[in-house]
Parts: structure tokens; sequence; C-alpha cells
């Protein structure tokens, strides 16, 4: 086997940034600006976690983002290469319904949910956003969608039946 240096620098996680905003604290003696960053980082293989980072550069809000992101990682549950079931998830005034599609569809979302789904390693998928449009509350409530999505085991477990009783 060829020894390819590349390979050991390989990130083991794609990141990419959701929301960059400037904020401004009104203090004595005039304003402090400073940046808030949201980042997703998802290795495309069923885990992925959002993070917040704030500072006064942006290169070091989205480090702190990155580092926030990683410690939150959620592993998805899929089955083939959409979501097990229907599910919503609500984060603030924000609400997104994930539903899942025939192999073929595609990542039907919009913005932040549709940035959270392929970082997870989704491809086929449809979302609708509900309420908020703010693009930190979408991206939170994507991820409470897919942290609510159960297996057909889980489910079997919490109910206390068989596999083949649930699926009928």
């Amino acid at each position: 086997m060829a020894y390819n240096r590349y390979e050991e620098n390989k990130p083991e996680f794609k990141e990419q940034i959701v929301n960059i905003r400037r904020v401004t604290k009104v203090v004595k003696g005039g304003k402090n600006s400073r940046f808030s960053v949201t980042v997703v980082v998802g290795d495309g293989k069923g885990r992925v976690g959002l993070g917040l980072g704030k500072s006064m550069e942006i290169p070091e809000a989205v480090r702190k983002a990155t580092e926030d992101a990683k410690k939150n990682l959620v592993t998805v549950p899929m089955l083939g290469t959409t979501i097990t079931h229907k599910t919503l998830g609500i984060f603030g005034a924000g609400q997104v319904l994930l539903m899942p599609a025939a192999p073929g569809t595609g990542v039907i979302a919009g913005g932040a949910v549709r940035t959270i789904l392929e970082l997870a390693g989704i491809q086929d998928i449809r979302a609708k956003s509900i309420g908020s449009n703010n693009a930190g509350n979408m991206a939170y409530a994507a991820l409470e969608g897919l942290k609510n999505l159960k297996t057909v085991d889980e489910l079997s477990r919490l109910r206390g039946k068989t596999r083949e009783e649930i699926l009928g």
C-alpha cells in the first residue's frame, strides 16, 4: 500500500458556518461590538452537531463554535438514505417538520436546516419550517427533531413488544 501523507491530515468532520451576526452592547463608554457565529459539524455518516461561539473577531468565534459543536454531537438513526419516521423539532418559536422521502428525492429543505441534514449524511428527506425563520432557531429545531428519532429496536424495547408487532 502506498503511503499517502494527505490521508492522515484529513479532518474527521466537515464544518459549515450557518450564521454570522454582529451584536452590539451599549455600555457607559459607548458601544461594544462582537460577533456571534453558528457552526454545524458533521461526518456525513449519521453524526452531526451544532455550536455557538462569540468573540471580538470572526475566526476566534468560529473556532469556539466548532469546539462547541463537537461537544454536542447527535447520532441520527437512519433507514437507508432517509430518516426512520416523521418528526417535529421545536426550539423557541421555530418548528421544523422532518419527513422521510423515497430514494432519489434528495434533500428538500432550506437554509440552515439543509446544512444540518446534508452534514448528517441524510440524502433523501423533506423538511418544512413552521413559525420563526431565524436561522439559528431553525438549525436548533432541526437538531431537536433529529434527536427525537428512534429506531424500531428502541421502540420495541420501550413498548415491551417484539419488532414484528410494531412493524405489523
